[in-house]
């Protein structure tokens, strides 16, 4: 038998030095022998850094802290309370779903990969579709987070000096202005990711308590009847109360979407086969434990619901801690406290979002692909991957400035994009199950329950993605108008174009191969 000696040797002068060592570990390796990317990553993120990754970028509580104000006006307590026991049990079903995927084939491309790989018939065309609909939602998504900053200084600006009166484009600078130190920091990326994803983990968990605490010692109780039995459907024009419960929903299912973000860090992670699907489901679990623990203290101490529902900073959280508090600089730390997770939480979206732009242009899935096909050879990340996602969102945070109801759409439309997704890969690989040729298993696996974990996901997501195009108040006009809907068809119908001009000619599927274990 050939000595482990004489095949390092021989594996030197064949392949790459970066497949030696994932042929050594059994690794499966992306490989397509068309792809017109150069450069590899490499394999540094560790088990804690791979469970904090999404555990952080999910941020659950306080995203619903800033935005609970589209469930006051739709669905009100019942939206929030029973909502976010629905959207937690569905997000957890969902991401099972998919790190069983994760398991077989992990890949930075996901969605798209998976989609292309189990769709029963033209996998070229649904694998171009699906890479279309990932890439445009992390970039779209990307505008989250800064945005969410830029919301809390306005709002405490607003909060400390009655005199101020906030500009639309004074948003948009915030947004740029906190979009540099994450955007240059992306590029050190693998070098400070295990001190940032310490720091994030620590900063989500003790402002957590922190924030539980004091709204539980200090804030005026709310009757048990409030928290429980209310359901709000006569302020936003919607009247019906299914109707105003499910577009209330947004508040809470938009926290837990983004559980796909550590996929897409995959080529970077150690042992990626178990490690994914272990930082995928604790990461939702958590993050939606938290997410109904915080809404729970939140309702019991939410105070004079009329004062939070108007108030002048925009930020109903502010009003919240204010009331409890009695005290300004209380609730300035407090409020800035999500600002710090959320600043932290962008270094993630990023590093994810240029991960997948590079890897669906290494499959030649985008316009110009070779150029953002590229690795660094320094800095051993995908540079023009990254410059391509910070100016798309740098640009569309001008948007703000014409109109602020259309910039709002950004805050439905990233999940919109993503729960579809979702939808496919868990639908194709449903329809695999049952085929002649079933899919072989990873070291995660859900076993029997695996079909009927499928089928539920595909419900849920079915349910979910029904109520975020709806606008939030009537009657409908210009300025209310949720756009959501409409920017899903231009993506669809982009992709659609270059499908028929050129995408099918140029995108190539992933294929897999199989490395030996040695």
């Amino acid at each position: 038998m050939t000595g482990l000696n004489d095949i390092e040797k021989t594996a030197k002068t064949e392949i790459p030095k970066i497949e030696v060592q994932e042929a050594i570990e059994g690794e499966d390796v992306t490989f397509n022998p068309r792809a017109k990317g150069k450069g590899v990553l490499e394999r540094y993120i560790n088990f804690p850094a791979a469970i904090n990754f999404g555990f952080i970028l999910q941020a659950s509580w306080e995203t619903v802290a800033l935005t609970f104000q589209f469930s006051l006006l739709n669905g009100g307590p019942a939206a929030m309370l029973y909502g976010s026991l629905f959207a937690g049990i569905g997000s957890n079903i969902v991401a099972a779903s998919l790190a069983e995927m994760a398991s077989i084939d992990p890949s930075v491309g996901a969605q798209y990969r998976w989609t292309a790989k189990f769709a029963p018939h033209w996998n070229k065309f649904w694998g171009l579709m699906q890479g279309w609909i990932t890439v445009f939602a992390w970039m779209f998504g990307c505008i989250l987070n800064p945005a969410g900053i830029a919301q809390i200084v306005v709002g405490l600006s607003i909060f400390n000096s009655e005199s101020y009166v906030p500009q639309r484009w004074h948003t948009t600078l915030l947004i740029w202005g906190f979009t540099v130190v994450p955007f240059l920091g992306s590029l050190y990326f693998r070098k400070m990711v295990d001190v940032l994803q310490t720091l994030g983990s620590i900063c989500h968990i003790v402002f957590f308590v922190v924030c539980i605490a004091l709204l539980a010692v200090l804030g005026e109780r709310s009757t048990p009847g409030f928290v429980f039995n209310t359901l709000t459907h006569d302020v936003s024009g919607w009247t019906n109360p299914g109707v105003a419960w499910g577009i209330g929903l947004l508040t809470v299912t938009l926290p837990l979407v983004g559980f796909d973000s550590v996929i897409h860090m995959s080529d970077e992670v150690k042992e990626v086969r178990t490690r994914l699907p272990r930082s995928m489901i604790s990461a939702c679990a958590v993050n939606s434990v938290m997410q109904f623990i915080f809404i729970l203290c939140l309702l019991f101490t939410i105070g004079d619901i009329n004062k939070v529902a108007n108030t002048p900073t925009a930020l109903p959280i502010i009003e919240v801690l204010y009331q409890a508090t009695r005290s300004k600089p209380a609730t300035n730390f407090i409020v800035s406290m999500l600002g710090v997770v959320y600043f932290i939480a962008f270094f993630n979206v990023l590093a994810s979002a240029s991960r997948l732009v590079w890897a669906f242009s290494r499959d030649n899935g985008l316009p110009f692909s070779k150029l953002f096909a590229d690795v660094h050879p320094g800095l051993k990340m995908p540079l023009n991957a990254l410059v391509l996602v910070g100016t798309t969102f740098s640009l569309l945070a001008l948007i703000n400035i014409g109109s602020s109801t259309a910039f709002n759409t950004f805050f439905s439309l990233p999940a919109l994009l993503m729960y579809i997704s979702y939808f496919f890969p868990i639908l194709f690989f449903f329809l695999k199950r049952f085929s002649d040729n079933p899919p072989q298993f990873g070291p995660f696996t859900l076993g029997r329950w695996g079909a009927f974990f499928n089928l539920y996901a595909l419900c849920y997501i079915l349910f979910i993605i029904t109520w975020m195009p709806f606008p939030t108040i009537r009657p409908v006009t210009a300025l209310n108008m949720n756009y959501a809907g409409p920017l899903l068809g231009a993506v669809i119908l982009g992709a659609l174009l270059d499908w028929i001009f050129s995408g099918r000619k140029r995108f190539q599927i992933p294929v897999l191969r199989h490395t030996p274990e040695f």
